[in-house]
């Protein structure tokens, strides 16, 4: 174990410098994502072209996957929306929403020449432009209509999720992305170096709102800047200043955003850490903490973190001498309670054995230790 290096003023933490990840397991037990992952990311080079290559078919007849690809429209758009996670009566919203169905596909290592992905693509790429067209609002056409000054907020957040995507399915290096994330990049910092970083609430007409001049960071933002290292070296004052905003304790006021009369609450705003750890490293919520645990590592910024330590403290007590996460009496696998991990989590698509159960948290433990730069000790 070694010491990470802290801010001056802060508790040190310690994090791990190695991790013990169980290839042959995950080999033997994965599901055809999980195993395609094991090879082209935790241990790259392990596997030849023609071992891929039947993983590469098994993956084409992956139910999970088909059954995503399967639900999409000739447009490209899934469910006729774009940020649902689940039904909702109120929004008009009766599935999972594109870019959520988009990403997904991309976890589950779908072939990028996919008819699926292809088509989710060319919408993407629309929703990052500055096409004025009200049919791109879907599911949000509503408030444009009727809410004066809500439909320039609704698009930025729409082109954060977009562009996140489409760095997600392997267009980081495209321009327009790169352009989008600069831009999303500009306002974060703005945000973070001003006066409204301390108080970014206000209330109106007796609840807390997002002060309108405000830019926080967002679930969408932080992932854009998290998928995209070629930016990151780019702004590394930003990175660093928006690892320690993150570290913060989340703002525990229940606060909306202002749009026109209406004031919507939106889940994926950050205002500090958005975990919610107990002092012996449980959470209500693992797959939001390991997708956040894989964000911050992509950003370099898991040492300013005061709840990651006690997570993954967590979660080694409950790994065998493998490195395969045994908790005891896993009876179901864990369940999501934000909706911001629907993509990334379970890609393992049968629970009925224990290795089912066991699969997807052993996989995101050793894919965060590669990303986190930590020695890989393989068995």
């Amino acid at each position: 174990m070694a010491s990470d290096a802290r801010p001056a003023g802060r508790t040190s933490l310690t994090l791990p410098t190695s991790h013990r990840v169980p290839v042959s397991w995950l080999l033997q037990f994965g599901c055809p994502a999980i195993r395609y992952r094991t090879l082209t990311e935790i241990v790259p080079g392990a596997a030849g072209p023609v071992q891929l290559e039947a993983l590469r078919s098994e993956l084409d007849g992956y139910q999970p996957a088909r059954q995503v690809a399967k639900k999409q429209r000739d447009t490209g758009i899934w469910g006729n929306n774009l940020l649902g996670v689940a039904a909702s009566k109120t929004a008009g919203i009766k599935d999972v929403g594109t870019i959520h169905q988009y990403r997904r596909l991309v976890e589950l290592a779908w072939n990028q020449e996919s008819r699926a992905l292809k088509l989710g693509t060319r919408m993407l790429f629309r929703l990052i432009s500055r096409d004025a067209d009200p049919k791109l609002l879907f599911e949000f056409q509503k408030y444009g209509v009727s809410e004066p000054g809500a439909e320039p907020w609704i698009r930025e957040i729409v082109r954060e999720a977009a562009a996140a995507a489409l760095a997600q399915g392997g267009f980081g290096e495209d321009p327009r992305v790169r352009g989008a994330a600069h831009r999303i990049a500009n306002n974060v910092s703005q945000f973070l170096r001003g006066d409204l970083v301390d108080k970014p609430l206000v209330k109106l007409s007796g609840a807390w709102v997002l002060h309108p001049q405000a830019y926080p960071p967002t679930i969408f933002s932080v992932t854009l800047l998290a998928l995209l290292p070629a930016v990151q070296r780019e702004r590394a004052g930003l990175v660093e200043r928006l690892g320690a905003f993150l570290a913060q304790p989340q703002a525990r006021k229940s606060f909306g955003v202002a749009c026109g009369k209406r004031i919507l609450k939106p889940s994926f705003v950050l205002l500090g850490d958005p975990l919610k750890v107990s002092a012996s490293g449980q959470t209500d919520d693992l797959p939001l903490a390991l997708h956040w645990m894989e964000l911050l590592a992509r950003l370099g910024v898991l040492h300013h973190s005061t709840t990651v330590p006690r997570i993954w403290a967590r979660l080694l007590r409950d790994c065998d001498e493998q490195g395969v996460w045994s908790p005891k009496n896993l009876r179901t696998v864990p369940k999501r309670v934000s909706p911001w991990s629907y993509h990334m989590f379970p890609l393992e698509g049968d629970f009925r054995s224990v290795q089912g159960r066991q699969a997807d948290v052993t996989f995101r433990m050793a894919l965060i230790a590669r990303l986190a730069g930590w020695e890989i000790l393989t068995s």
